[in-house]
């Protein structure tokens, strides 16, 4: 056993080496005088326990106790305090900083040294089984197990810290919130297993595009945070977030799959927006759910105006819910008439809410609806409601009507959708043919796997697929074959009262052909002057739908005219 005596009075170290030879335990002997000494020793040289005096020359003993404890690589060392004190104060103090014992020279013996030598080398494995164990329960109490990141609890910490520091250093930091796009979809699609191998690879990309010092935490499950501090202007914000968008465009390969992954990302800043942590959480969230509805892959900051919109926005959300209870809703219904003979063939149903006696429009609280999820059910309520409607109005014709309804890209992620248009076709006896579901072609974008198969479903009950806003800017020609679709309706904006350019007006000639030659049907929208009426009869277009013949109108106004 190796021991270091730390004695300057020669005496009390003879006194120390005598006990020792006469005790059972074989030990090599190393003598300093002082801490400085000791220290030097300790750097050098390795030790299983010291004996230390409490009363050395310029620098206590303590002192030297307190040093090897605060010392990583020393602090599992044994130490043993002498002194030729016997007051119990003094015996605490040195416990209380580190010692694993306490000795009192005078009482110093073969038999109390060697007790004390061994227990305190027992006292010192302990303690540090008792620090690794601290040192675990601590890392898996901040950290993150799949990724190894800090997680929520230590993140907030260390944001209120860093705040402190903000506030103290008149610097400028970013607060980054992140949320991977579709990541719902890998989960359901490939497992959790590949799920969670995609949050590990996202991680490690995004550590890529850091400088190091960046606190970056998993909040849980695909959304996390970054603090980017000591920031010369937001501009710096706006580089490293594009770089961590940029850095994900790649696909990633995991299990043979090759898996294509996106993120929102909102930013708040410090001390601009707030200084308070719960409020720079919040502007960074809205500012995310921004980036998500304008399209997701990309990121936007938070500004005042944001906040108001968040609250008017989660206002109407509220007043939704109640109007779902209270069956608030009317469906208007907009003609679709034959070009040919200008004869009623169909209708498309379109929601209206009267909002505490004013008419809200639907482009202001649809997407509201769209991001609480609340349009499934909102859905659900049109469907029963249109197919209800034509059930009535088609037991009085010789020549049945059509209904096209709606319908979003949140309502292709319900799995219970093809069986409740099922269950409300049988119920009001209405024939699949008749219905149309429009569909824009966004919504086709969005988790493509998942939307082909619920389109499918539509399709294979007999119902017919209506791609709506054909020609506008997410025009895609694959989309034509790669779903099930009977109708295209081409977008108004396509229309010659709508655009004057004679190019736009070859485009629609152009893609009228080209439907044609799909053998697929056409509405053309938006038709509201004699001019657009002659070119779609000139081009052939069966059926058409706008104002030229009349706005959605109520049920009453519609029978009056029509039937």
């Amino acid at each position: 056993m190796n021991l270091l005596i730390v004695d300057d009075d020669v005496v009390d170290r003879e006194l120390v080496r005598r006990a020792l030879k006469k005790s059972n335990i074989s030990s090599i002997i190393t003598e300093v005088e002082s801490v400085g000494e000791a220290l030097e020793k300790l750097d050098t040289q390795r030790f299983d326990a010291v004996l230390l005096d409490y009363n050395l020359p310029q620098r206590k003993g303590i002192e030297l106790l307190l040093e090897l404890k605060g010392d990583v690589n020393k602090q599992s060392i044994a130490v043993i305090m002498m002194s030729a004190s016997s007051e119990d104060e003094l015996a605490l103090s040195c416990i209380n900083a580190g010692a694993q014992d306490f000795l009192v020279k005078t009482e110093i013996n073969a038999f109390r040294l060697q007790r004390a030598i061994v227990n305190a080398q027992a006292r010192s494995d302990l303690e540090k089984r008792l620090l690794q164990s601290y040192q675990h329960t601590k890392q898996l109490a901040e950290h993150d197990s799949l990724t190894g990141l800090v997680n929520r609890y230590y993140f907030d910490e260390a944001l209120n810290k860093e705040i402190l520091s903000n506030q103290r250093e008149k610097t400028v930091f970013a607060l980054l919130l992140l949320d991977l796009d579709h990541f719902k979809y890998v989960n359901d699609n490939y497992g959790h297993d590949v799920g969670d191998q995609l949050l590990i690879e996202v991680v490690n990309r995004i550590s890529n595009c850091l400088r190091g010092h960046e606190m970056f935490a998993r909040l849980g499950g695909d959304e996390f945070a970054i603090t980017l501090t000591h920031l010369k202007s937001i501009n710096g914000a706006s580089i490293v977030t594009q770089r961590i968008i940029n850095a994900l465009n790649e696909p990633f390969e995991i299990d043979n799959y090759s898996i294509q992954s996106s993120v929102s990302i909102g930013i708040s800043v410090c001390p601009f927006d707030s200084k308070e942590a719960k409020e720079l959480f919040k502007f960074a969230d809205i500012a995310m759910y921004r980036a998500k509805n304008m399209g997701r892959n990309q990121f936007s900051f938070f500004e005042e105006e944001m906040q108001e919109q968040f609250l008017a926005d989660f206002l109407i959300e509220n007043k939704l819910k109640t109007a779902i209870t209270n069956n608030d809703f009317y469906l208007h219904y907009q003609p679709v008439i034959d070009s040919e003979d200008e004869t009623l063939t169909g209708v498309e149903a379109l929601i209206r809410w009267n909002n505490d006696n004013e008419n809200m429009r639907p482009d202001k609280f649809i997407p509201i609806a769209e991001k609480s999820r609340l349009i499934i059910d909102i859905g659900k309520w049109v469907i029963k409601q249109a197919i209800q409607q034509l059930s009535l109005w088609n037991a009085d014709r010789q020549l049945p009507i059509t209904m096209a309804i709606n319908l979003s890209s949140v309502q292709l992620t319900d799995e219970n959708l093809i069986e409740y248009i099922d269950e409300s076709l049988t119920k009001y006896n209405v024939s699949a043919s008749l219905i149309e579901f429009e569909l824009t072609e966004t919504a086709l974008i969005v988790e493509p796997e998942n939307t082909v198969k619920i389109i499918k479903g539509i399709s294979d009950l007999g119902c017919l697929v209506s791609l709506d806003d054909f020609g506008t800017g997410f025009s895609s020609l694959s989309h034509l074959h790669s779903f099930p679709i009977d109708i295209v309706k081409i977008d108004r904006s396509l229309m010659p009262n709508a655009s004057s350019k004679e190019r736009v007006k070859k485009i629609l000639n152009g893609l009228v052909l080209m439907i044609k030659s799909l053998d697929l049907e056409i509405v053309a929208e938006g038709v509201e002057t004699k001019n657009d009426f002659n070119l779609c009869l000139k081009l052939g277009v069966g059926k058409i739908q706008g104002f030229y013949f009349d706005k959605p109108l109520s049920v009453r106004e519609l029978e009056k005219k029509y039937f």
